[in-house]
């Protein structure tokens, strides 16, 4: 009895010191996020007499200052897991997307005043305020969560992919209504801020789809078998995927006809 003991023991006591590290790192990537507070506050206060060219390199510096704060936090002991550090910036983002949504319902006042009017004015509308909120509360905390189980060195496949379809039906809304919405003829350049946001979600669905599953039931065993039908075979799944397809189709034929109905009414907006 007692050399199970001991080797039990032995797994924990090798275990404790990597995870305990492991453990501060989520917890330095949580206080990281929250240092967009104070940051969002000067970066306003400084670009406020700058051009949007400027508060784009503004912005790209924070970023840059993010992702090796993020970086330093796990000198000693890397995640095997590269996304470790998006999931990092991402946070930060997050807590800055929710600090413009309680901007806007003024709640607060004088962190991102100046961003909203000459960086990206498209957030005022209500696709881009509902969008800051998500992206402010769902989205980090499942940041939080991939983080967390990065740092214990555990599969988060189910709450990756959760968070993939979000944040991708995300991009897709902000992406379009920018472009068919009122702010479609004007082109901000702190729209380039938005890239990531696109290329970043792309390569970190491959890594988690490619994750082994946590547990294989006979659940999951069955709804294999069934996606692995043809779509004609599935009469509901067939039905929906018209369905969305023709949402989406309306949606995208409506706003080019309220895009192109506001440009007719004010065509001097087609100047930068």
């Amino acid at each position: 009895e007692r050399q199970p003991r001991a080797a039990g023991a032995d797994a924990g006591a090798r275990r404790s010191p990597g995870g305990g590290m492991s453990a501060s790192a989520a917890t330095g990537v949580f206080a990281l996020s929250l240092s967009a507070i104070p940051i969002t506050y000067l970066v306003n206060a400084v670009a406020a007499s700058g051009s949007p060219w400027a508060i784009v390199a503004v912005g790209l510096l924070v970023l840059l200052f993010v992702a090796l704060a993020a970086r330093f936090l796990v000198k000693r002991k890397p995640p095997k897991d590269p996304l470790f550090y998006v999931y990092a910036v991402f946070a930060f983002t997050s807590v800055v997307n929710l600090i413009i949504g309680l901007e806007q319902d003024g709640v607060i006042d004088g962190f991102m005043t100046h961003y909203l009017k000459e960086g990206e004015p498209y957030l005022n509308t209500a696709y881009g305020h509902v969008i800051c909120y998500w992206d402010g509360s769902v989205h980090y905390l499942m940041y939080l969560l991939m983080v967390a189980a990065i740092a214990w060195e555990e599969t988060y496949r189910t709450i990756g992919l959760y968070w993939l379809g979000s944040i991708m039906m995300s991009v897709i809304v902000f992406v379009l209504g920018n472009v068919v919405g009122k702010y479609g003829v004007r082109i901000c350049p702190a729209l380039l801020l938005s890239i990531p946001y696109v290329c970043l979600p792309i390569w970190a669905g491959y890594r988690i789809y490619n994750q082994p599953p946590a547990n294989f039931s006979s659940t999951a065993k069955a709804i294999k078998e069934v996606q692995r039908k043809r779509l004609l075979r599935r009469p509901l799944d067939l039905f929906l995927a018209t369905y969305f397809v023709f949402a989406t189709g309306f949606c995208l034929f409506r706003g080019m006809e309220l895009h192109i109905s506001f440009c007719v009414q004010q065509p001097g907006m087609f100047a930068l």
